[in-house]
């Protein structure tokens, strides 16, 4: 799958339940900020769009029966040629909310067997790709460091996925303490740095053609 079009393509992917919440601000202001800049950006709200994340049997690559559903397919067309992902989700007990895993394991992985996974060889849709995540959590940073969830959600779900997809490169921007009545200027405070990073990106980006 070629990067075709003169102007970078983002697929952002947000998966958060509450349309109002501060994840979608989050997604919000990237969508815009990247749209100011002349580049192409492909929304999939996970919730709003009733994904379903359950892979099914003949989903599986080393299936005898393998094939992409419907959905999958579709999903596939959407999001061909980006050149970078930005995934935009909460900290819940630690870990992505399963919707998101169900979307890497149905969509980002389709196709892709374990054996090529472990080999790192290249993956049509990933391989050369920029991964940037936003995630937040009602706890404090430190407490998330004293637990070692911080680093975890690196190691297992960031790195897995540069070296197992051959990704370019993966950077993640959290924020912490993102509760109810967090104050407006603070939550402006991580609008600007959402901004700031989605302007550092698309730098990064080539256009073609």
């Amino acid at each position: 799958m070629s990067m075709s079009s003169s102007r970078p393509k983002h697929v952002l992917i947000l998966c958060h339940p509450d349309e109002h919440s501060f994840n979608a601000a989050v997604a919000e202001r990237y969508e815009r900020t990247i749209r100011s800049l002349g580049h192409e950006v492909v929304v999939r709200d996970l919730y709003r769009m009733h994904f379903d994340p359950v892979l099914k049997a003949s989903e599986r690559p080393t299936a005898a029966d393998f094939t992409l559903s419907a959905d999958v397919a579709a999903e596939l067309e959407l999001i061909q040629g980006a050149a970078a992902f930005v995934l935009v989700y909460p900290l819940w007990y630690g870990m992505p909310p399963a919707m998101l895993k169900g979307y890497v394991e149905r969509v980002l992985g389709a196709g892709f067997p374990f054996g090529a996974l472990r080999m790192q060889m290249p993956n049509p849709l990933l391989s050369g790709r920029r991964l940037l995540s936003f995630t937040s959590s009602g706890t404090t940073r430190a407490w998330l460091d004293e637990q070692g969830a911080a680093l975890s959600l690196r190691n297992l779900f960031d790195d897995y996925l540069r070296h197992g997809f051959s990704l370019e490169s993966t950077d993640h921007v959290h924020f912490a303490s993102i509760v109810e009545g967090i104050q407006p200027r603070v939550v402006e405070e991580h609008l600007f740095e959402v901004e700031q990073t989605a302007r550092k990106l698309a730098s990064l980006l080539p256009r073609n053609g």
